[in-house]
């Protein structure tokens, strides 16, 4: 009788484990990021009467003889479904939709979270503002154009946005003709006064930057001078000196370069090749010229302007529509500050600064296990590795089976009410059988003890 009061004190024991990891899931409901638990239960040792014996010539077999002492928690496993997504219109917000952790620093110490809600310190930094650990991925680096770029194969570090920061000027280093001169605008002819031959080019402005951020309006004026042949000229207002373009492309322009260029066309309105001032022609591949301009008291201007690429469509054309001189491009920029920033499927951190630039700023990097269920929970909705959960196996959101990050949502408990109280109830209910198995057996030992009176 005393191995049944024992299987009713396990059983209360492991119940009472039970409604503690219920209780803890219920009570984390509204937890941004908390991942639900569920308690299994396995029989314990098995005490043998008899063992079992192999059939014989004259009898058949004989199972064992055993009856059990009680029950144990086999596991308390951890339940990674997706919570829902609330929108909470907070940029920092963020969160995982899919596999994936967040990795949070203190020091060297990583930890692992699904809780998003990050914000920023007063040193920049990306952090959760609760416990303050640091947000962990990538920093942008400037490639040999100065141009910014994420290396996810690098080291992991500290997230920074430099609110209000300032993003340098650059000096405009290529232009892009995207233009289209109508194939039957009139001919320039000698005889021409300059206001008849005003009339009949086709103009087109952009401002170009010099190195300091001062911008200059760049004006290329377009005049045909026969069948599928036409002349550009560029100006540079406020130049000192003249103004260049060459073909060469060496560190100065020949001696007899000038602000003039003639292009030829086909008769299927692709440009074929260029002829610049001092007699050089190309007729193949990328069709680009070097302009050059001193601007007083600052550098000079030196800028590829590309025109496209020989017999293909992707620069200046020659068709039977109207001249067109909107679609320009140029890479220069004056000086700006930061004044926002957005976060991508991806992770990436874009800033957009006052000048209308927008340059990649950092990327927050996440984290998978083989075996996310044997990671080691600290609190806070925090986890760290273990023996069994496998190493961080750390990369870009959206790639590698980690999830997308949705800025500006948080993720919600996986907690589900229903199975909780369902669960509830068959806890209570099993932990109530066992107590009445202690009651009878006690029972069972006091009429045993009142044999002899």
């Amino acid at each position: 009788m005393m191995p049944s009061l024992y299987s009713g004190v396990a059983g209360l024991k492991n119940h009472n484990t039970r409604m503690n990891v219920i209780g803890n899931n219920i009570s984390n409901v509204n937890t941004h990021g908390f991942k639900s638990s569920r308690v299994t239960f396995q029989d314990m040792l098995y005490q043998t009467i008899s063992g079992a014996a192999s059939p014989m010539e004259d009898k058949g077999g004989v199972n064992p003889k055993q009856f059990g002492l009680g029950m144990l928690t086999a596991s308390i496993d951890k339940i990674y479904t997706q919570g829902s997504l609330q929108n909470t219109g907070k940029i920092t917000d963020m969160a995982v939709e899919g596999d994936g952790f967040f990795i949070l620093s203190k020091g060297d110490e990583h930890y692992y979270t699904r809780e998003g809600t990050f914000d920023i310190d007063k040193n920049g930094t990306m952090v959760n503002p609760s416990n303050g650990l640091r947000v962990m991925g990538w920093m942008a680096r400037l490639d040999a154009q100065g141009n910014p770029y994420i290396d996810s194969a690098g080291q992991i570090g500290e997230v920074t946005i430099p609110v209000y920061g300032k993003l340098p000027s650059k000096a405009t280093t290529e232009v892009g003709f995207k233009s289209n001169l109508n194939s039957i605008s009139q001919i320039i002819r000698p005889d021409m006064t300059e206001t008849e031959r005003v009339a009949a080019s086709v103009r087109t402005t952009i401002d170009v930057y010099d190195s300091e951020g001062g911008v200059h309006p760049l004006e290329v004026s377009f005049e045909r001078l026969a069948e599928n042949q036409w002349r550009a000229t560029a100006n540079l207002p406020g130049a000192e000196g003249p103004v260049t373009l060459d073909l060469a492309g060496g560190a100065a322009a020949p001696a007899n370069a000038n602000n003039q260029i003639t292009m030829n066309f086909d008769q299927l309105g692709a440009l074929t090749g260029v002829t610049d001032g001092a007699g050089n022609v190309k007729n193949a591949g990328q069709l680009s010229l070097v302009l050059r301009a001193n601007i007083p008291g600052r550098n000079q201007i030196v800028s590829n302007l590309n025109l496209g690429t020989s017999g293909l469509y992707d620069g200046i054309t020659q068709f039977s529509s109207p001249s067109t001189t909107k679609a320009f491009t140029q890479n220069g920029y004056a000086m700006g500050y930061l004044e926002s920033f957005e976060v991508d499927d991806r992770g990436v951190i874009t800033g957009v600064y006052t000048n209308g630039r927008k340059n990649t700023l950092a990327q927050v990097a996440t984290a998978v296990f083989t075996n996310p269920g044997g990671l080691t929970q600290k609190g806070e909705t925090l986890f760290t590795e273990s023996n069994n959960s496998g190493l961080a196996i750390v990369g870009e959101p959206d790639t590698g089976g980690r999830g997308k990050l949705r800025a500006g949502t948080l993720e919600m408990s996986n907690v589900d009410l229903a199975d909780e109280f369902t669960d509830m109830i068959v806890t209570q209910r099993g932990f109530q059988a066992n107590s009445r198995t202690i009651v009878t057996s006690d029972q069972m030992i006091q009429e045993l003890l009142t044999l002899k009176r």
